[in-house]
């Protein structure tokens, strides 16, 4: 089925930065940025100054030269704050002073506590994570009452995928329920991203982990474990995309959307490009022992290793990113959203930071949520959260795909 998206979310256009800015113009918040000199959080701190250029921006990292950099960007409105997160005395020191701490500093694989997330309860500062961690964010779900009990309002998974497509998916799921379309079946999650979308060595080191990592799926209600990198399908993310390859990935919106939203059939898929890095991920779970792959320390090794040929290939491979969620209901009928966007290093800023507002905002109940949870993001504050992550996009809406054929 050809994808030609005819319909923006709930009537939502595609947006300028300015119909953004003005909804936020009087939140004065402090917001501190973990990882704000990495390639993520940068994007995240840049994203927020441009949509809430009011609030003020700590920038928290270990390399006071890239600080600098990033204050010189961001302007009178952001300082840096120097220092380690494993240590426990000076991270809850910082979050003692501000409103929200956005963690991105990752990856997320392989760690073994919830360090940043304990630290701001204690503090009783509003928390946000962008993991793409299974173990992570169920863990992070585990100080639920710990929460709850401080009256803390914490995201967890809430960048771009996962995140801005666990939102998609269940507005596609709200609205098939609303039009009487039938009982939610089945959800597929596809992202595609060129080379590693401009995102630096924290993506290049997540994928390699994911490797290493079984595939949770659910088919009919029963999880299913399948080899990483498996099950190819060639998928069309329509209007700038084109036709793409994607295999089975293990992601957390696969298992929270499964247990949340109720569809009993759920997987995620992932592909990129220039083709042949498929192939060398596939060969990479087939030849390498599994713990290699799931060995941390390894992987650092192997992205230092790889890192140079890759940003070389990037340099002609771009760095679009799209993502599409399709949803089955019963009597086969299809639903799918799209989200493209040329650059994913702008465009997971502006997914992050969409989220960072809704949480100042107040749509965040206390507690530990996933973004598809209506205590995690109201509902009714969906829409402008999708407006705000859909900066520059190429391709953002959503289309009834009719009976499947």
């Amino acid at each position: 089925m050809a994808c030609t998206y005819m319909r923006n979310w709930s009537s939502i256009r595609v947006p300028t930065v300015a119909s953004a800015t003005l909804l936020t113009e009087n939140l004065n918040s402090r917001v501190l940025v973990l990882g704000g000199t990495g390639r993520i959080g940068g994007s995240t701190a840049i994203a927020l100054s441009n949509l809430s250029p009011n609030l003020h921006i700590i920038i928290a990292g270990r390399n006071r030269e890239k600080g600098a950099g990033m204050i010189a960007t961001l302007g009178k409105n952001a300082e840096f704050c120097e220092f380690d997160i494993n240590d426990v005395n000076s991270l809850e020191s910082a979050l003692a002073d501000v409103d929200l701490v956005v963690h991105a500093a990752g990856p997320f694989q392989q760690t073994e506590n919830c360090r940043v997330l304990e630290a701001a309860i204690r503090a009783k500062t509003a928390y946000l994570d962008v993991c793409d961690d299974t173990s992570y964010a169920l863990r992070a779900k585990s100080f639920m009452n710990e929460a709850l009990a401080a009256k803390v309002p914490a995201i967890t998974t809430g960048g771009i995928y996962p995140g801005v497509s666990n939102v998609m998916a269940a507005e596609l799921v709200r609205v098939a329920k609303i039009e009487n379309k039938g009982e939610p079946e089945r959800l597929r999650f596809y992202y595609y991203t060129a080379g590693t979308g401009g995102a630096g060595p924290t993506i290049l080191a997540t994928s390699f982990l994911l490797l290493g990592e079984e595939v949770i799926a659910f088919n009919k209600g029963e999880k299913i474990k399948l080899r990483p990198y498996s099950g190819m399908v060639n998928i069309d993310f329509g209007k700038g995309i084109g036709k793409k390859d994607v295999y089975l990935l293990n992601l957390p919106e696969v298992t929270s959307t499964h247990e949340i939203l109720g569809v009993p059939t759920v997987s995620a898929r992932f592909g990129t490009a220039p083709f042949f890095w498929n192939w060398a991920m596939d060969a990479m779970t087939r030849f390498l022992p599994s713990e290699v792959l799931r060995d941390r320390s390894r992987v650092q090794e192997m992205v230092r290793l790889f890192d140079p040929v890759v940003r070389a290939i990037d340099g002609y491979a771009g760095e679009r990113v799209s993502m599409r969620v399709d949803l089955e209901c019963s009597g086969g009928r299809q639903t799918i959203g799209v989200f493209s966007h040329k650059r994913l290093s702008i465009s997971v800023g502006y997914s992050t930071a969409a989220f960072a507002l809704a949480i100042l905002e107040g749509n965040t109940q206390p507690g530990v949520w996933f973004p598809e949870e209506p205590e995690g993001i109201a509902i009714e504050a969906r829409e402008l959260l999708l407006e705000r992550a859909a900066q520059g996009t190429i391709n953002f809406g959503s289309m009834d795909g009719g009976n499947k054929s």
